[in-house]
């Protein structure tokens, strides 16, 4: 009884305090949820995909993929370039020059190349307000 106890409080009370402890103080941004802000305000989150419907904005993968991966290969955002272009009128080389200057990858150099939908659309709303101003 006194094992089963001592067992409960170390691995279900003493660790995890242990650890977000350790991840406040080094990873505060992961810890709490990598969230994003727009204008003050939480949006989503950089390592969840959000829904986005709207034809004015990018969409995370539709496949038989999870739902939760915030992010897409460039292919995928270089598809959806031309349905965003007729819907804001925003230039396709424009919206591929966003995709471009937000490319990330897996590995430093030699990754798989991706990028966040969730920043792509915060940046779309930034960098076209007049077009985005129902989402601001």
């Amino acid at each position: 009884m006194r094992l089963a106890l001592l067992s409960l409080v170390v691995c279900g009370l003493l660790f995890p305090l242990i650890v977000t402890g350790l991840a406040q103080l080094f990873f505060p941004e992961q810890a709490n949820g990598s969230i994003t802000k727009l204008n003050g305000r939480e949006v989503g989150s950089d390592l969840i995909a959000q829904t986005f419907t709207s034809p004015m904005f990018f969409h995370p993968r539709n496949d038989s993929a999870s739902g939760v991966d915030p992010d897409i290969n460039v292919q995928d955002a270089y598809s959806q370039i031309q349905r965003i272009s007729l819907a804001t009128s925003i230039t396709a080389d424009d919206l591929k020059n966003l995709v471009d200057q937000n490319i990330q990858r897996t590995m430093w150099i030699a990754g798989d190349e991706y990028v966040n939908v969730l920043s792509l659309n915060i940046l779309l709303i930034q960098r076209y307000p007049s077009i985005y101003k129902a989402y601001d």
